[in-house]
């Protein structure tokens, strides 16, 4: 049989590498700083794009998407070639992807800190970047399936599946979650309000989890664990059921990070009952990755490539553990809104995800210079001061969870909260935030190891070029069965029925969850006494999403009796039918703000936005400084919000949109005048007022500056609901 000669694209491989490993430094250096930050609020005090809530997102998505997403773009782009017999199907598409991938992710990087987002977890991109993101994501499949269709391999590989998967699912997942309607150039309001925004974040944010930083990994483990160990993979019967059960169950698991919330009962039991048989596949999968070392365990004392690998699946077992355990509606009401959900977290993206790709790019990089590993004893000390930052990452972390869930359901004799003041705990746990940002700390110091090795190697080795490969052209045989195949082998050899069988796989569980919640209107009774808000709360709210409090504050009171004593009432679905996002949020580094309209007055918040130590001694809440300059609110747009809003079935009136800025002004004078009603406050307010005329400045009266904005929002929430006035928090 005639063979073909052809080229490997190691440089596209090569290309994104170098991203993961800079893009790598970049986010955990960003993830080291607001770690730092809980220990010291005010270190970046006054400078808005270096704010706690600002930087959360940057540092999300700098992991997810700049370090996990280029790691996984490198491996795949690998090893397909490599299973395919193929080059990639075209240079120009590579090449796209690489550098329309890294535009996407500068772009996140100067608008996130800039506070362009939409709010919505591991989504918060706004609507031009997402589009963009759409059509890099398009010139990936394309390239990818075009590959696959010019094959000198007949049968796909199991990672071949894995990717495949991945590639339609986020596809899926960042279009329906992403629906909006613009109002601006980087601004845009959800499709979706309330539960029912909840419920499609959800299901984006655990399937991008799932399909982004899970699916593309466990392939790569299927063809770079084999590889470095030089041993078949354990099971190929296990491979299938593990690759077709995970894919169909994930879906569902959505719901498991809303319980006890105002989501409708059946949809949270959904979530836990598949959450739980989740369990099976994905230990399945980690079974298969580890026996398939049998034979190659004296291998693995040596070789630090395989140390990594071990340490990267074993994170996953205990990661695809905990998951399910935490779906438990007992254990959730535990761990929901601590930091136990936080070491969860970073077990899977330290762990897996980073040792994954750590172990991958020490494999990688020798092969395609042809030479040595520069040190084989810095990648060993890599591996141990990776290991122990993870160790001393997560188990405070843990520990910080349950205490933090301890003291805040703990009740005195006479039935008043033990812990009254939220600040108690906070205070309790700063010893878990020094050990975590040491923990970091060591993380890091392992990544610059990498870095230098890599340097090195890539230095004293030949230059990384393409490589040149040889097969057979694929001959055709007959598009049906084979007399005597089995329906999944025949499945492996047509890649286009087996994308749409994936594809059907992923789609029931979403179909079966959102659309009743969309479509069924008996799942979001509605309040008569909820109102929409007015124009100057609607920029105040807007505020707050910019300055990304939801990612310390939830506004979600579960039906616990911790909870209402300390809270208020719990929340009720129809409350959030105008919250276009919703802002139920997903960690408590401060109370619950459900209801904390009218419990303290404007002069209180004035403060503590300005000095958060001032009002709560021992707070660990950064200042908001640039919410007081001497610079009036824009409300330029306000106009086309409420139109926005009017299109998602927001019922604000035609006259009540030519007039949202005469209401702003009669509400925010109304809050300046309350203002004056602190002696300090007018005193300062003359002062300032001094200073800019010896400047030579237009002084902003307070009324027209942000800070008023943010104040009518706080005061707003909460009071369409008669709350009962409980313990300061």
């Amino acid at each position: 049989m005639e063979m073909q000669q052809f080229y490997y694209d190691n440089k596209i491989v090569k290309k994104f590498i170098y991203a993961t490993i800079v893009f790598g430094i970049v986010g955990m250096t960003v993830g080291l700083l607001l770690a730092t930050l809980f220990l010291f609020p005010n270190l970046t005090d006054g400078v808005s794009w270096l704010s706690f809530g600002r930087l959360r997102p940057l540092h999300t998505n700098a992991v997810i998407f700049a370090f996990v997403g280029n790691a996984m773009f490198a491996g795949i782009y690998y090893s397909l070639q490599r299973l395919l017999k193929a080059r990639m199907y075209s240079d120009f598409l590579s090449n796209l992807n690489f550098w329309g991938w890294q535009l996407i992710i500068v772009a996140a990087a100067i608008t996130l800190p800039l506070g362009y987002t939409s709010s919505k977890e591991y989504a918060e991109l706004e609507w031009p970047i997402d589009i963009v993101l759409t059509l890099i994501w398009v010139v990936f499949g394309i390239n990818m399936i075009g590959t696959i269709l010019k094959r000198r391999e007949r049968h796909l590989y199991v990672a071949i599946w894995f990717y495949l998967a991945t590639f339609v699912t986020v596809a899926v997942l960042h279009i329906f979650n992403s629906l909006s309607i613009p109002v601006s150039a980087m601004k845009s309001y959800s499709v979706y309000a309330g539960v029912q925004d909840a419920l499609v974040q959800w299901w984006y944010g655990h399937n991008a989890v799932a399909f982004f930083l899970t699916t593309p990994f466990l392939g790569l483990m299927y063809y770079f664990v084999p590889k470095a160990a030089n041993r078949p993979v354990y099971s190929y019967r296990l491979s299938i059921v593990h690759f077709w059960s995970l894919i169909f169950l994930y879906i569902w698991a959505g719901p498991h990070h809303l319980l006890y919330s105002a989501l409708p009962n059946w949809a949270q039991n959904l979530g836990v009952v598949f959450s739980i048989m989740l369990l099976a596949p994905s230990w399945g999968g980690m079974i298969n990755g580890l026996l398939t070392l049998r034979g190659a365990w004296d291998k693995v004392r040596v070789d630090p490539v395989l140390k990594f690998f071990v340490v990267a699946i074993t994170g996953y077992g205990m990661v695809t553990f905990e998951g399910p355990m935490l779906s438990l509606k007992n254990v959730n009401a535990i761990a929901h809104f601590t930091d136990w959900i936080v070491a969860h977290v970073h077990v899977g993206a330290l762990a897996w995800n980073g040792f994954m790709a750590f172990g991958m790019i020490y494999w990688l990089i020798p092969r395609m210079t042809k030479g040595p590993l520069f040190s084989m004893k810095l990648a060993n000390f890599h591996f141990w001061i990776g290991t122990l930052g993870i160790v001393l990452y997560t188990i405070p972390m843990y520990v910080a969870g349950f205490l933090q869930a301890s003291m805040w359901k703990q009740f005195n004799p006479d039935g008043t909260l033990t812990y009254g003041n939220f600040l108690e705990t906070v205070t309790q746990i700063m010893p878990m935030y020094w050990m975590r940002a040491i923990g970091g700390t060591l993380y890091i110091i392992g990544m610059f190891v990498l870095t230098y090795n890599i340097i090195k190697t890539v230095r004293a080795n030949a230059k990384i070029e393409d490589e040149l490969a040889e097969a057979p052209e694929l001959q055709k045989i007959s598009s049906g069965r084979i007399k005597g195949e089995k329906f999944h082998p025949w499945l492996e050899r047509k890649p286009i029925q087996l994308t749409i069988l994936a594809t059907v796989a992923i789609l029931i569980g979403g179909i079966i969850q959102i659309v009743p919640t969309i479509m069924v209107k008996s799942n979001i009774p509605t309040i008569s006494s909820v109102k929409p808000y007015s124009p100057l709360e609607l920029e105040g709210r807007d505020l707050y999403i910019r300055e990304g409090c939801v990612g310390c504050h939830s506004q979600m009171v579960r039906p616990f009796r911790s909870e209402v004593e300390r809270y208020g009432p719990q929340s009720k679905a129809g409350e959030f039918v105008y919250d276009h996002p919703f802002l139920w949020g997903s960690k408590r580094t401060g109370p619950d703000l459900l209801r904390v309209g009218g419990k303290y007055n404007d002069n209180w918040h004035f403060n503590h936005m300005w000095n958060p130590q001032s009002t709560s001694a021992g707070s660990i809440m950064p200042g908001y400084k640039w919410l007081f300059d001497n610079s009036a609110l824009d409300i330029s747009d306000i106009e086309g919000k409420m139109k926005v809003m009017q299109q998602l079935g927001v019922p604000y009136t035609d006259a009540e949109v030519a007039n949202a800025k005469n209401s702003i002004n009669e509400q925010s004078q109304q809050i300046e005048d309350n203002l004056h009603a602190d002696p300090d406050f007018v005193k300062s307010y003359e002062n300032s007022k001094k200073k800019a005329a010896a400047r030579g400045e237009e002084f902003v009266p307070m009324r027209q500056r942000e800070i008023v904005a943010l104040i009518a929002y706080i005061q707003r929430l909460g009071t369409d609901i008669k709350v009962k006035d409980n313990t300061k928090n």
